[in-house]
């Protein structure tokens, strides 16, 4: 047995604690598949401050909920696009084409963004280049990181997803941890006025997806590549529409999607909640390429954090108890969030309230979520999906950017203290009822995805 076959045993005898028992071949391909995702992840949680960062810079903080509101319009376009995409070009293709156009793309920004923040903000120009910067991340993560799942979910059996959904985010977890941190306060600590720098890396990295997919699909057996609904033929040879409001139409009629689409929806709606008042607070106490770095510092610590909930076995609640469980106690987590929030009001405690908060999200429900759409049609999982996860995401950070816009207003008409305190009190009327249905919606979701592959059938 040469040095990497006993390196790779080694690796998969760790796993089994945390992960399950997989077989060799299986667990080469979850490994590839992970160094994927870590690259996306660690390129969008390095993007995402740098988008809050610059945007705040070149525009406001106060502005923040508005341009949350515009990328649901902006997004139209594009889903329009990214449809169109997919109704003439394989799912492979699609994992080159999106990196391609987005990796070039940030290389552009890169020099636009390094000559606006050598000149200063306030400028209009300035201003309009923030909105579009802002509104440009927020679909990278919307359409990239939906677009690797769905291919993820499309070529993997559900009895292998449950225990290499998991380990595919555990490595995940390592480009959210170093890239934020090593690329995102990279300019701070090299006493750079600007994040062209970091900005220009996040380019060449996106690049970098195009052939690892490649190497995926050359590495990986074919029989390892075979999706759900090709074990169920009968029940997917259907008539299949076309066009770009398919998603939506699939997502209306069926009640499983709309269920998805609840779950996403009342957890972003109050997490918004939390992220705007964290970035308030923040951007009072760093501006500029330090405010890049401590936004950076926090995607770093999220990742860190979900990492080491998945070594310390959070994985285990799905594979031992059900998906139901796991999405069944994110309304409850959120919930007690929710509560601190409510008491407590200092950049430390924020800070620490938004990290366990995506942590667990992206540790034990965001993979019991994407396991949801094993069990459908490739239509639902390429086009519904996309809905849910641009549309519905987008929709849900508009609904709590909205409800945001009202603490200046609150603040003019009570006072500084006053206006936050009512503020602070109309959260939690919305939120708690928000969160019990939540919490009906994913035990309806958990016992409808625990028949439907109990009797080996697809949903929708």
């Amino acid at each position: 047995m040469n040095k990497e076959s006993r390196l790779l045993r080694f690796f998969q005898w760790i796993c089994k604690f945390n992960f399950g028992d997989f077989e060799r071949e299986e667990f080469k391909k979850f490994l590839r598949m992970g160094v994927i995702f870590a690259l996306i992840i660690g390129v969008y949680w390095t993007l995402r401050p740098l988008k809050d960062a610059v945007f705040i810079q070149l525009a406001s903080n106060l502005q923040l909920p508005y341009a949350k509101t515009a990328s649901v319009i902006a997004l139209l376009p594009l889903v329009m696009f990214y449809t169109e995409l997919l109704e003439k070009n394989s799912r492979e293709k699609m994992l080159i084409i999106l990196p391609a156009f987005y990796g070039l793309s940030i290389l552009c920004f890169s020099v636009l963004i390094m000559t606006a923040q050598a000149s200063g903000n306030g400028s209009t120009a300035a201003q309009a280049l923030g909105y579009i910067w802002y509104l440009f991340v927020e679909s990278f993560g919307s359409l990239v990181v939906a677009l690797f799942w769905a291919f993820a979910a499309d070529t993997t059996e559900p009895s292998q997803a449950k225990r290499g959904f998991p380990l595919v985010v555990a490595i995940g977890q390592f480009g959210g941890i170093v890239l934020p941190y090593g690329i995102g306060g990279m300019p701070h600590r090299l006493h750079l006025s600007t994040d062209f720098l970091s900005i220009i890396f996040l380019g060449l990295l996106t690049l970098l997806i195009i052939p690892l997919v490649r190497y995926f699909l050359r590495a990986t057996p074919k029989d390892l590549l075979a999706s759900f609904h090709g074990t169920n033929e009968a029940a997917v040879k259907q008539e299949q529409e076309s066009g770009f409001l398919e998603g939506l139409k699939l997502l209306l009629k069926n009640r499983y999607l709309l269920g998805i689409f609840a779950a996403n929806f009342i957890y972003e709606v109050v997490v918004t909640i939390f992220d705007f008042n964290f970035k308030l607070s923040a951007s009072t106490s760093y501006s500029g390429v330090a405010l890049s770095s401590y936004l950076s510092l926090y995607g770093s610590s999220v990742n860190i954090v979900s990492l080491l909930c998945l070594l310390f076995g959070i994985s285990n609640i799905t594979r031992f108890l059900g998906v139901g469980t796991a999405l069944a106690a994110m309304p409850i987590i959120v919930g007690c969030a929710l509560f601190g929030f409510l008491s407590l009001d200092s950049l430390p405690f924020l800070f620490g309230l938004m990290v366990g908060s995506k942590a667990i999200n992206y540790a034990l429900n965001g993979p019991a979520l994407k396991q949801l759409y094993i069990p459908t049609t490739p239509d639902v999982k390429f086009k519904a999906q996309a809905w849910i996860e641009t549309f519905g995401s987008r929709s849900s950070k508009q609904a709590g950017s909205m409800f945001n816009m009202t603490l200046s207003p609150l603040q003019s008409a009570f006072g500084t203290i006053a206006g936050k305190s009512h503020y602070l009190m109309l959260s939690g009327i919305i939120c708690f009822p928000l969160l019990a249905l939540w919490l009906l919606v994913a035990i309806f979701l958990g016992r409808a995805f625990k028949k439907a592959v109990q009797n080996n059938e697809v949903i929708c």
